[in-house]
């Protein structure tokens, strides 16, 4: 079940930014790992939603599962090396985080993958960004979220590291950067969800061959 996307009664009109030095909050995690957070980092984060849902060309994938070949339960599209985002704001933010993480990271954020999910149903099943060089560096991933919130679950890879997962509610500008091992280390997921909720648009700023 779907409902329509109800803005926030707090957000401004106006899309932009806001510092991110003395306003995001670090928790560390097991093995390494650790997730910074900031909530309400965009300003007009509801204005600029339903601009990222008309013009990101958004698509529908599938993969092979097991013995049949299934749809993937969410929207994507991925903007890669030197590609233009769809909103001025965007480059900003990434050139914002680029900025604030370089002395830590050492590298610049230069893709911006998006997802968009529309209702309840879709999701992204556990996993890490391991592909590429998350699977053997410490690497971050910066999610900013609009629209209406949902739970990003995160977990240790390793179940007898006995921690409880983790929650949290990201939506309406919000920021979650998880860095050090955590893509190695640890997992993350939007699960599904019966109960009614709107859609929402997450874009994950990544450094290069880090997917």
């Amino acid at each position: 079940m779907s409902v329509a996307f109800q803005p926030s009664l707090f957000d401004e009109q106006t899309i932009s930014i806001g510092p991110l030095d003395g306003r995001i909050s670090r928790t560390p995690l097991s093995a390494g790992a650790w997730v910074d957070v900031l909530p309400g980092w965009f300003a007009g984060a509801d204005e600029l939603f339903p601009q990222l849902v008309a013009d990101i060309p958004w698509r529908a994938e599938s993969r092979e599962m097991y013995d049949r070949v299934v749809d993937v339960p969410r929207l994507v599209h991925t903007y890669g090396i030197g590609a233009g985002l769809p909103h001025p704001v965007l480059t900003e933010a990434r050139d914002a985080l680029t900025a604030h993480y370089r002395p830590e990271l050492g590298e610049p954020f230069v893709t911006a993958g998006c997802c968009y999910y529309r209702d309840g149903s879709d999701s992204v099943a556990w996993h890490g960004d391991n592909l590429g060089r998350g699977r053997s560096e410490d690497t971050m991933v910066a999610i900013v979220s609009f629209g209406s919130p949902r739970k990003l679950l995160l977990r240790p890879r390793d179940r007898n590291e006995g921690s409880e997962t983790l929650c949290h509610w990201l939506g309406h500008g919000d920021l979650i950067v998880m860095g050090g091992s955590c893509q190695r280390t640890w997992e993350h997921a939007v699960p599904k969800t019966a109960r009614p909720v709107g859609p929402r648009v997450s874009v994950q700023f990544r450094p290069r061959n880090v997917f």
